[in-house]
C-alpha cells in the first residue's frame, strides 16, 4: 500500500532529511505534552509521570518510524504498536489523535462517562489499538504472539511494543522474551521505559531490575541503550532497528519521569496526580520555553 509510509502530520510531503525528522519530532513531543497535560487537567485524573518520560519514544514512533495509515488502520501490512504500559494513555492517545486516528476535538473526551477514551486502551472502540492492554504484563505477550504470526505467514510487518521497568516485574514479560528469543523474532523491537520509578518507589528499591541489559541478551536479544528524550538518537536508533536480523531487539530508553516539568520529574508521587491551576500555568510555561 502505497501511502504506508512515514509521514508527517497532516499529509505534507515527508522531508527525508535527518534535521527535518528530528525537528519534526520535537515539535510534536511538545504538543503531546501540553495536550496530555490539558486532558489530565480536565479529567481530573491521569498518570502524567509515565506518560511524559513516554512522549519522545511515542512521537519518534507515531510521526515518523511506524508504517501505518490512518485511513485503514486494519491494512494488513501495516506496522504494529503495542502499548504494553497501558496506563499511560494520555501519551496514547495523543499520537494517534496526532496521526489521525480520530479528530483531535475527541482528546477533550478523555476519561469521560461513554468516551472511547478509557482509562486503559480498547481496540472494540478506538481505531490504531492493536490490542487492549491495562494490567501490567499482558502486553509484551501479546506482541510476540503478534510476531510470531507474521513470523509464520512471512509478512513484512513490524511490531513495536512499549514497557515500563517497573512492568518487567512481572514473570509473563520474560516468558514472553524468553520465547521470542527462541524463535528468533527478528520483526519485533522492544523499547523499555527505563525511568527507574513506578508507582511509590523506585524500581531497584521495589524488585531490583539490573543488570538489566544482560538479562534480556541471556533470552538471545540483541540490546541496545539510547536517551529516550534525544530524538535524533531515538530515530537513528530505530532507523538501526529495522535492518534485516535474525533476532528480536530490546532498546532500553534512559527517561525521566516526568520529563519537561521541572515540579514532576523524577518524582513517583507524580505516578498519578493532577496539577493544580498554578502547576498547570507553570508547566506550560516551561514547555513553551523549551521549543524556543
Amino acid at each position: 500500500m502505497d501511502n504506508l509510509k512515514r509521514r508527517p502530520l497532516g499529509g505534507d510531503a515527508y522531508v527525508n532529511t535527518l534535521e527535518s525528522r528530528v525537528l519534526h519530532v520535537r515539535e510534536r513531543a511538545n504538543w503531546m505534552r501540553r495536550r496530555l497535560l490539558k486532558m489530565i487537567v480536565d479529567a481530573g485524573q491521569g498518570h502524567p509521570g509515565g506518560d511524559l518520560s513516554a512522549t519522545d519514544i511515542l512521537s519518534a514512533l507515531y510521526f515518523d518510524i511506524l508504517r501505518i495509515d490512518s485511513s485503514s488502520p486494519a491494512a494488513p501490512d501495516r506496522d504494529r504498536f503495542v502499548m504494553s504500559k497501558g496506563h499511560c494513555t494520555g501519551a496514547l492517545y495523543t499520537a494517534l489523535a496526532g496521526a489521525g486516528f480520530f479528530p483531535e476535538a475527541e482528546l477533550e473526551t478523555y476519561l469521560k462517562a461513554e468516551s472511547r477514551l478509557n482509562g486503559h486502551p480498547n481496540r472494540v472502540y478506538l481505531p490504531g489499538v492493536e490490542t487492549n492492554t491495562g494490567p501490567l504484563g499482558h502486553g509484551l505477550p501479546v506482541a510476540v504472539g503478534i510476531a510470531i504470526a507474521g513470523q509464520i505467514d512471512k509478512a513484512d510487518y513490524r511490531v513495536f511494543a512499549l514497557t515500563g521497568d517497573g512492568e518487567l516485574q512481572e514473570g509473563s514479560m520474560w516468558e514472553a522474551a524468553m520465547l521470542a528469543g527462541h524463535r528468533g523474532l527478528g520483526n519485533l523491537t522492544v523499547i523499555v521505559d527505563r525511568n527507574r520509578l513506578q508507582q511509590g518507589a523506585g524500581t531497584e528499591d521495589t524488585n531490583s531490575l539490573e543488570p538489566l541489559a544482560d538479562k534480556w541478551r541471556a533470552f538471545g536479544w540483541d540490546v541496545v541503550g539510547v536517551s529516550g528524550h534525544d530524538h535524533r538518537a531515538l530515530l537513528e536508533t530505530f532507523d538501526a532497528a529495522a535492518e534485516p536480523r535474525d533476532r528480536p531487539r530490546c532498546i532500553i530508553a534512559d527517561t525521566i519521569k516526568g520529563k519537561g516539568v521541572s515540579f514532576m520529574e523524577n518524582q513517583a508521587g507524580w505516578h498519578h496526580g493532577v496539577p493544580n491551576p498554578e502547576q498547570f500555568a507553570q508547566a506550560l510555561s516551561e514547555l513553551d520555553a523549551e521549543m524556543k
